[in-house]
């Protein structure tokens, strides 16, 4: 798992996470309330959900167009219970939160991929299935 995930509040503009996104070197970047994981915003997210409808990325907030229902994992959790949701949600990362849901890192596909326990097959699935929009 990736430790100290980005995130930003999510009164926070789109600009805002694609300038932390840009100068961070990553492509998502964790949506909080009160310092507890709300929602996610990825580049994709970005660009299918504001850039291609025109919206201006310096008003929306990211609490208009980030992904709210999130699947997590707490850090207790195994590779393979990761990989099951990663595989039935269809997504490529997912948030580590603690019991009060404040975030703790980001497991991604490629943390999986560079560990023994999931097998091939699975790490396809998951890549194969279709981006959620």
């Amino acid at each position: 798992m990736t430790v100290r995930p980005r995130s930003l509040p999510r009164d926070a503009t789109l600009h805002d996470a694609a300038r932390l996104m840009r100068d961070a070197g990553i492509g998502d970047v964790l949506v909080t309330v009160a310092g507890r994981l709300c929602g996610m915003i990825t580049d994709r997210d970005i660009v299918v959900r504001a850039v291609a409808e025109d919206r201006d990325a310096r008003i929306i907030s990211l609490g208009e167009v980030c992904t709210a229902d999130l699947a997590t994992v707490r850090p207790d959790d195994d590779t393979a219970t990761a990989a099951r949701l990663m595989r039935e949600r269809a997504v490529r990362r997912l948030p580590v939160v603690d019991e009060a849901r404040r975030p703790v890192g980001i497991v991604s596909l490629g943390d999986l991929a560079i560990n023994d326990g999931v097998s091939a097959p699975t790490l396809e699935e998951i890549w194969r299935a279709p981006p959620n929009v």
